[in-house]
């Protein structure tokens, strides 16, 4: 089958997490802050410009130390109890019906829909608990079980042979531009979501099937 192009319709889809099935993470960690009585960019900060924090994440999503540690550290970094800080940052943090349901369409047309995601480990707080990763998805590459995270190019080639599909096959949605070019140049198409709405129209573009049902 071929897409309204007419090029082959791609047989894979990944789709990251946060922010893609998942509503904004930003608002979140702005709401968290706001409640911690944090400047309401403090949780970003640290996670993404100072440079302790930033490795500290980093070892978070590659599985090298575990939530726990990751949140009494980082805690201290904010200047605020880290018990269960993951789970208090995206306490807000909801399914994002959109994606959701095109990604169920997808894969009842045959397409083969993956989750590609930077992962925050699972416990005390699972974040992906209630999202049927296990039921609803054909692959699942979480960082965290690999040691080697996105946007570092092994990731991308972790998920394709999981999915025993070529790059050129498959479709990459992310929320994160520099999360993209390691997909493109292995081959994928890549889908930058910005607004749900207008990323299932890519989609059903990219694909050649409705997403909406």
């Amino acid at each position: 089958m071929t897409t309204t192009s007419g090029t082959p319709r791609p047989k894979g889809l990944f789709l990251d997490f946060g922010g893609v099935l998942t509503t904004p993470v930003a608002p979140c960690t702005c709401a968290f802050c706001l409640r911690e009585g944090l400047a309401p960019d403090a949780f970003l900060n640290v996670i993404a410009t100072d440079p302790v924090g930033k490795e500290l994440y980093r070892d978070l999503e590659r599985g090298a130390i575990p939530q726990a540690e990751w949140n009494e550290r980082t805690g201290a970094l904010l200047g605020i109890d880290g018990t269960g800080l993951i789970g208090r940052a995206l306490a807000d943090l909801r399914p994002e019906p959109a994606l959701i349901t095109a990604a169920r369409a997808a894969r009842r047309a045959g397409v083969r829909v993956g989750v590609l995601s930077n992962s925050l480990g699972s416990g005390p707080y699972d974040p992906y608990r209630g999202y049927g990763l296990a039921t609803d998805y054909d692959v699942v590459v979480l960082s965290g079980d690999h040691a080697t995270r996105k946007p570092e190019a092994e990731i991308y080639a972790i998920a394709l042979e999981s999915m025993q599909l070529p790059a050129a096959d498959c479709v990459f949605v992310d929320d994160s531009p520099r999360n993209l070019p390691p997909a493109q140049n292995l081959g994928m198409a890549v889908v930058l979501d910005t607004d749900p709405s207008e990323t299932v129209t890519r989609l059903e573009d990219a694909l050649g099937i409705s997403l909406r049902q």
